[in-house]
């Protein structure tokens, strides 16, 4: 095969496309002093693995088990889904498609081909577990041959520089990881159903395009891709693949013991990523799949070692944990925060697992039933068989949830809510941070602000992606500037990107009517004639409830001023000084007090491609004349 002809150009040094990292190998608890894997580390870990490689699930050969999950309603789709592929031939994905990226910026085309290819492993493996009866064994084999011969498994978004579509580097990214974690765990559930051959393929292409890549980086044989040491949802993603992938089919256990000890001292670099308090700035849809990922890592660690590594032992990790069920605003609403869907829900499967596994008593969440064909192989097997968190016996009492608030205070963010017993629906999630977050928007000093089960004044969440979204273009989008937040606009200028765009807590004072809480977010913005931009937001709790945002602004000489409102949904002038944001069902009432100048109200329709339905609109509240002090205030109360 031409691959493994070229199999001397795979270690050379390069690093990932689109992202880079400067490389630094750490000493830790599971390195040693050169940067290599501490051997003591390795050889107690063979010392708790079973002889053979074990993945998630069960081999085709325990019947019983595979009888019951077939009776289960949610798997009985499987083999008529796996049947109808029998008819369908694999669409092609030419290398002009993987080309069109580098020429286009568009991720979309070929990824939506690449899952449909890559999807046929779960559909066709599972089918066959819960059928047992060979036939869909030739379409398995056919597109692990398809998917083996494909130039790379790197994704094109991740491989702008074509180094491993023209076989100059192999590296690990998002996708590679997880197509071989998938290969991997159908090896091991259909074992000796395949084909000598087929398996030999399959451990071949691990081995050269995962493994051996793997271990050159971990030892320092070549540059390391800049995830291994990245804080955001790469880091868990890829180790997880990959540490997965490995104890589901490598024989020798010092060999499975090598990836677990390297995956304990790199996932640490994840953890990082998230405030002592538990933020995490990529947003909830990335928690669900990052930290999703840390998960599955530590549940496959934690079944492989029979519960003596494990990774959700660490504070850093539980407070992680519990970001999930902390951020919710009220009623199923959640902030979109950085790039993130205005849908975005915790993974119903990841609360159930978090909330078993670490006695958070979330009995929403734990009374749903996890045993379903959806997501990954891996993933489906995961939660389909018992696992550390169906073995924990649930916990005695009933967690309340985080209350009126939750105050991260690390990472500046607020959620106030309503009394339990109170007839308002209003709550809030109010945002400090600052402006070089994990997958950052320029929002420092942002709002979000629900009625009921509505987000009527929003965040708008992340843009569809493309070439722009992460290069040095990023901030053209304005979805992603703080044109489309509703923060202010000072001078004509938005906010500047960058760790100095930092809000500083000026005061909090929260109480069971009341939470205050006062910032500076004048870094954000490069204006020499700047003095003071202090943003308060003050939310009450008492009758319907209400937020009121207050910017005090003061300048060296007159300079113009505006903030802005950001919403899906329909708005209306009530008056001179008003006006109602709407859906059918519920309204909201901002009254708008300023003094130092007049204003006027500028709608405009924020023209990006997003995540919702819909664009959304900025209504733009402007000064009409420069100003050397000005104080703005927006009153916003539920509209009967």
């Amino acid at each position: 095969m031409k691959r493994m002809k070229n199999c001397s150009m795979f270690f050379k040094v390069v690093t990932l496309a689109l992202l880079t990292s400067s490389i630094i190998i750490s000493e830790g608890a599971a390195l040693g002093a050169a940067g290599t894997i501490d051997q003591n580390r390795i050889k107690y870990i063979s010392t708790l693995l079973p002889a053979k490689p074990v993945g998630f699930g069960s081999h085709i050969s325990d019947r019983n088990t595979w009888k019951k999950l077939a009776g289960n309603d949610a798997f009985q789709k499987i083999i008529l889904d796996a049947e109808k592929l029998l008819q369908q031939p694999i669409p092609d994905q030419p290398d002009d498609l993987f080309l069109d990226f580098s020429r286009t910026g568009n991720r979309t085309r070929w990824q939506k081909v690449s899952g449909i290819r890559r999807g046929r492993i779960r559909t066709l493996a599972l089918a066959e577990c819960l059928e047992n009866k060979g036939r869909f064994i030739p379409a398995f084999e056919e597109i692990v041959r398809v998917l083996c011969s494909e130039r790379t498994w790197v994704m094109p978004a991740h491989d702008a520089k074509l180094t491993n579509f023209n076989q100059i580097s192999t590296d690990i990214d998002l996708g590679s990881s997880g197509l071989a974690w998938s290969l991997a765990t159908a090896d091991y559930l259909l074992a000796d159903k395949l084909s000598p051959k087929i398996r030999r393929i399959i451990h071949n292409h691990l081995d050269e395009r995962i493994f051996e890549p793997y271990r050159a980086m971990v030892m320092g044989k070549r540059s390391q891709n800049w995830w291994m040491t990245g804080t955001n949802n790469w880091n868990a993603v890829c180790l997880a693949g990959v540490t997965g992938a490995a104890l589901a089919v490598i024989d020798p256990p010092e060999q499975r013991a090598f990836f677990i000890a390297a995956a304990e001292h790199y996932s640490k670099y994840f953890l990082d990523g998230f405030t002592d308090d538990g933020y995490c700035s990529e947003g909830l849809g990335y928690w669900n799949y990052g930290f999703g990922y840390y998960i599955m890592l530590s549940e496959m660690i934690h079944q492989a070692t029979g519960g003596k590594v494990d990774l959700l032992q660490n504070n850093k990790a539980k407070q992680a944990a519990t970001f999930g069920a902390n951020i919710k605003i009220i009623n199923d609403v959640y902030p979109a925060f950085a790039d993130c869907s205005i849908r975005t829900q915790p993974s119903s499967n990841l609360m159930y697992f978090i909330s078993r596994r670490l006695g958070l008593a979330l009995r929403s969440w734990e009374q749903i039933d996890p045993v379903s064909p959806s997501g990954s192989l891996y993933q489906s097997m995961m939660y389909s068989f018992p696992n550390s968190a169906s073995r924990t016996p649930l916990s005695q009492g009933s967690s309340q949830g985080p209350g009126i608030r939750s105050w991260f205070d690390e990472a500046g963010i607020l959620i106030s809510r309503p009394n339990s017993n109170s007839s308002s629906q209003l709550a809030v999630a109010l945002k400090g941070g600052h402006n070089q977050e994990h997958h950052n928007h320029n929002d420092v000093g942002s709002f979000v602000v629900v009625l009921g089960d509505k987000p009527l004044l929003i965040d708008p969440g992340g843009e569809v992606y493309t070439a722009r979204t992460f290069s040095s273009r990023r901030y053209e989008s304005k979805v992603l500037n703080s044109f489309g937040h509703p923060v202010p606009v000072i001078a004509g200028k938005l906010q500047q990107t960058g760790s100095r765009a930092r809000a500083r807590l000026i005061s909090q004072n929260f109480t069971d009517s009341t939470d205050t809480l006062v910032l500076d977010i004048s870094s954000a913005y490069n204006v020499p004639e700047l003095k003071k931009l202090q943003r308060k937001f003050v939310y009450s709790r008492i009758g319907k409830g209400s937020l009121c945002v207050t910017d005090e602004v003061t300048f060296s000489r007159p300079c113009t001023f505006g903030t802005a409102l950001i919403t899906f949904d329909n708005w209306k002038q009530s008056s001179s000084r008003s006006l109602i944001v709407l859906d059918s069902e519920k309204a909201l009432h901002v009254e708008i007090k300023i003094t130092g100048s007049d204003f006027k109200l500028e709608p405009e329709t924020i023209n990006e491609d997003v995540s919702a339905r819909k664009k959304p609109t900025r209504l733009g509240i402007n000064l009409t004349e420069p100003v050397t002090h000005a104080l703005v205030c927006l009153t916003i109360t539920p509209q009967e």
